[in-house]
């Protein structure tokens, strides 16, 4: 609700969670649902109090969204140990559903696997063979530089050097100095939300692009976009689970949220706070009951099919699999409109987009 990722999830979650609670007309079924949101403040051990306090205190079945990877995980296991249920639809490490899984936590929308494979694939396919990251010194970043270094050096690419830097961090100039004197071709922002945005206003006043290095946005949203400015983000190539304006279902879900959430788009997080909990829902009145391992149970052999991101199912390692996208920012001639910021430069199937089963080391996978 505060701090570097609140445009991107924060209230945004809530008003999306509103909309599923709407569409899934619980009443009429007999189903009474119940929202209640809390702001971890991006610190693990304040979302494990929050976790904690709301499954003991006011019998919380389900915890939502949980962007943060930090929070995600430590949330992960609350929820294992108190047999309740995780519908991740923001935090990015895909150890979520790799080496840290566990049967009670449902990742949905995007990871860092999938990030890596769509932008990093993209941007050495272009020429970029040789890296520079600037990478957030929490889970979320230190996954992303890892997936986006494995895909790098598969491709024959090499990498140059890393920083990292803290949350929230407002100077990107020490960092964006050394990715320049680098040489690479590649500066890759494992950042995301007011972060990502700083460094890469930044990085035009350093002329990090006007001297021939790109720049990979590895964790950009539509908020980031939109926050910089078409002439400062055009050209950036970008992987996402969703946009607003991709077809039909996704602008009438946009029209809706945006008359919820002060005239704004819905971020990929929104959506997948939205596309979880109606699959949730849809499971407990599949199922007949909300006990939580029937209804986790039901959630996988259910499959997945949304409005948002189309057809997929969720795995035994807990990841829900659908199609990515691969974007393109537009330059400010090409754009129609305040929000009309991507052009489609590829769509990535569902059984491409996310890691291989057998090569993320959840336990669950036999």
């Amino acid at each position: 609700m505060s701090g570097p990722y609140s445009d991107l999830a924060g209230l945004g979650s809530v008003a999306a969670a509103r909309l599923a609670v709407e569409d899934f007309k619980g009443k009429d079924k007999g189903i009474e649902v119940e929202i209640v949101s809390g702001n971890h403040q991006n610190k693990a051990d304040i979302g494990s109090v929050i976790a904690r306090s709301w499954i003991d205190q006011e019998s919380v079945d389900v915890i939502g969204d949980v962007t943060g990877s930090p929070v995600a995980l430590a949330v992960s296991q609350i929820v294992k140990d108190k047999d309740k249920i995780q519908l991740n639809a923001g935090a990015a490490t895909a150890d979520l559903t790799g080496s840290k899984c566990t049967p009670n936590t449902i990742h949905w929308t995007y990871d860092t696997w999938a990030n890596a494979n769509g932008t990093g694939s993209a941007m050495v396919r272009q020429g970029g063979n040789s890296w520079f990251f600037i990478a957030v010194d929490q889970a979320s970043g230190h996954a992303m530089e890892r997936d986006t270094v494995a895909v790098v050096k598969a491709a024959g690419g090499q990498v140059l050097g890393s920083v990292k830097h803290p949350l929230g961090t407002s100077d990107f100039s020490s960092y964006l100095v050394r990715a320049q004197s680098s040489g690479a071709k590649v500066v890759g922002l494992a950042s995301g939300g007011e972060d990502m945005i700083n460094a890469i206003k930044q990085a035009s006043e350093f002329g990090i692009v006007q001297g021939g290095q790109s720049i990979a946005g590895l964790f950009t949203f539509i908020t980031d976009i939109h926050a910089l400015g078409l002439k400062l983000a055009q050209g950036l190539v970008l992987t996402e689970a969703f946009y607003w304006d991709r077809d039909d279902a996704s602008r009438a879900f946009a029209k809706r949220f945006a008359a919820l959430h002060k005239g704004k788009m819905p971020t990929q997080v929104h959506a997948g706070v939205y596309s979880s909990i109606m699959h949730y829902l849809k499971a407990v009145e599949a199922a007949g009951t909300k006990d939580t391992n029937t209804v986790l149970a039901k959630m996988r052999a259910m499959p997945i099919d949304d409005p948002l991101f189309g057809k997929g199912e969720v795995r035994i390692d807990g990841r829900a699999v659908h199609d990515m996208f691969l974007f393109r920012v537009k330059t400010p001639a090409q754009s129609k409109g305040e929000w009309d910021v991507y052009e489609t430069l590829a769509t990535i199937p569902a059984a491409q987009a996310f890691r291989p089963l057998n090569e993320g080391g959840c336990p669950l996978v036999k």
